[in-house]
């Protein structure tokens, strides 16, 4: 019972230090926060900060932060059902669109900047997980390890052309059609060339 507390304390403390982080980061630019900042906003002392997060800075913060974006969004979306399916690849690129437009930031320059390679490289990263389980009984290994990268690309590029707005289409319309071209039931490269 007391670890099981233990465990609470710590996660509602960790959620404090990140609370106070987006708190911070509407305020002011990310360079000109420092751990001191965000400790006074938590209400908690730098230890604090310094035993949930490794590296011992705001850029570990970041990290955690982007890395728990892109597990829960593919969670969410997938309800933790890993298979290779239509449905499975709608949702990922659903999840992947709800990933950039997750964090409820107000994006100043500095932290903008800092944060999108991050948010690339961690979503690409779950969905490098999620394709590998699921695709582990369908193919050999060398042929498994050509397909995820380009179905990752695929999904990831998609789902960004739709969060950019470069793309216009329904996004379930659109998720629909990646996900057809992926799993190849579909005549999209037929409609393309017509």
């Amino acid at each position: 019972m007391a670890s099981k507390v233990r465990n609470l304390r710590n996660t509602h403390t960790k959620q404090s230090l990140i609370n106070a982080f987006y708190s911070l980061v509407s305020k002011k630019d990310f360079e000109k926060i420092t751990i001191a900042d965000i400790t006074k906003e938590a209400q908690v002392n730098r230890a604090t900060f310094y035993a949930h997060f490794n590296d011992n800075d705001k850029y570990d913060l970041i990290e955690y932060l982007m890395g728990d974006f892109a597990s829960v969004s593919i969670n969410k979306h997938t309800l933790g059902i890993v298979k290779f399916d239509q449905d499975s690849i709608y949702q990922l690129v659903l999840a992947v669109l709800d990933f950039y437009q997750q964090p409820n930031i107000e994006c100043r320059s500095s932290y903008g900047g800092l944060v999108l390679p991050q948010m690339k490289e961690k979503i690409i990263n779950e969905l490098k997980v999620f394709l590998s389980k699921s695709l582990e009984h369908m193919y050999k290994d060398n042929e498994t390890n050509m397909f995820i990268p380009i179905f990752v690309q695929i999904i990831h590029e998609g789902a960004l052309q739709l969060a950019s707005g470069k793309i216009t289409m329904n996004k379930e319309k659109f998720a629909n059609k990646i996900a057809l071209f992926v799993t190849g039931r579909s005549g999209i490269f037929e409609e393309t060339v017509r």
